[in-house]
């Protein structure tokens, strides 16, 4: 019988954003290959979404998120040595190793060592501090045989030079379409949505902003935390009545049900969106959304076709294009089945294909090649 190819992969915090959950499906596709033996190396956590899936064996690294910058920074780094020595004893050269963003850098200095195939997935990069931005990026040109981005807008930032590298879109879980609830019928449109993590530069409070001066719709907004940090996070702050705040969903169909219109507010000076997963979720329930001006999220949403994109410190101009949509009953709709229409483009069949494809060979002209990058942050 032919030996199985190991694949580690490894993933810096486990929790519910969307480059751990991309790496969930691309896991479960390698668990049915027989050729493959998966692993994964990823921090503990129970309710993260690379936690409990099935036929890969998982190994725990040695990683805690702390909100303290510097002790996250020690942490980080302490993290990234441990893992390193660990790897440097455990790989063997016929491995792939697999680096979910450029967070995992031990793994891929002992991979290098070791001649192991090392394949990078770079989902976001707006990195901080800069010295650790250089590092990244780096350990990434020295290490690297191939590097995989999620967006064409990796072309107009960092170049990494002399790799194979591939586009490929993240795409939207088949199950996650399984699951789609029916919409409620509503004679009015009024209902805004939010997902993001607790970061102020995602436009938290351009969010609370807007709704204060638009008493008429509904807010939610959904952050990637637990109620005491929320707590915490708002402390001092008055919220309007119409907005309600909620910690991390394991299931956002309802919310998604309950919304009419998609927000993502993040600040183009401190964070760059490369794609925007819970855009094309709300994709899937037909709604439009207003995105920044820049990045690959416009790879996403057309403006003023599904959405628009405007710049999140213009709440004025933002205002104005929720009222827009909302007031324009025949606006809304050509958005919303533009919106619905473009989900053709981000299926989990397709991303997971050209993957298979990546590692069965190990330089495939026929896939989308550049040689390029772009933008995340530490932790």
């Amino acid at each position: 019988m032919k030996k199985k190819q190991r694949i580690l992969a490894f993933h810096l915090l486990n929790d519910r954003s969307g480059s751990p959950k991309v790496l969930r499906q691309l896991l479960i596709d390698w668990s049915q290959q027989e050729s493959l033996r998966v692993h994964l190396f990823t921090s503990r956590n129970e309710g993260g979404f690379l936690s409990g899936i099935k036929d890969i064996e998982t190994h725990t690294s040695w990683y805690q998120y702390a909100s303290n910058p510097w002790l996250r920074l020690i942490l980080y780094t302490s993290s990234q040595i441990i893992l390193f020595i660990r790897m440097l004893f455990y790989l063997k050269k016929n491995d792939i190793v697999y680096v979910n963003t450029v967070l995992p850098f031990g793994a891929a200095l002992a991979g290098k060592i070791k001649s192991c195939r090392v394949i990078y997935h770079i989902h976001e990069v707006s990195i901080r501090p800069k010295p650790l931005k250089w590092l990244l990026l780096f350990v990434c040109q020295k290490t690297a045989k191939e590097i995989i981005y999620v967006s064409n807008f990796v072309k107009n930032t960092i170049n990494i030079p002399n790799k194979s590298s591939y586009i490929v879109y993240n795409g939207l879980e088949n199950s996650f379409l399984d699951s789609i609830l029916e919409k409620k019928y509503k004679p009015n449109v009024s209902n805004i949505l939010m997902v993001c993590s607790l970061k102020k530069y995602k436009g938290i409070f351009e969010f609370l902003d807007l709704a204060k001066s638009l008493p008429q719709y509904q807010f939610r907004l959904i952050l990637n935390a637990q109620d005491s940090e929320i707590s915490a996070f708002f402390r001092g702050s008055q919220l309007p009545k119409n907005l309600k705040i909620f910690p991390v969903q394991k299931n956002l169909h309802p919310c998604y049900q309950w919304a009419d219109l998609m927000l993502n507010l993040s600040h183009t000076d401190e964070w760059i969106e490369t794609f925007g997963l819970t855009i094309i979720e709300g994709m899937a329930y037909s709604l439009p959304a207003i995105v920044p001006p820049t990045g690959g999220i416009l790879e996403v949403i057309e403006d003023g076709v599904s959405g628009f994109a405007v710049d999140s410190r213009d709440t004025i101009q933002i205002s104005e294009k929720i009222e827009r949509i909302f007031e324009d009953s025949n606006l809304y709709h050509k958005m919303s089945q533009a919106a619905h229409g473009r989900l053709g483009s981000f299926t989990e069949e397709n991303m997971l294909t050209q993957i298979r494809e990546i590692l069965g060979h190990t330089q495939r002209q026929s896939l989308p090649f550049l040689k390029s990058f772009h933008n995340m942050e530490y932790m």
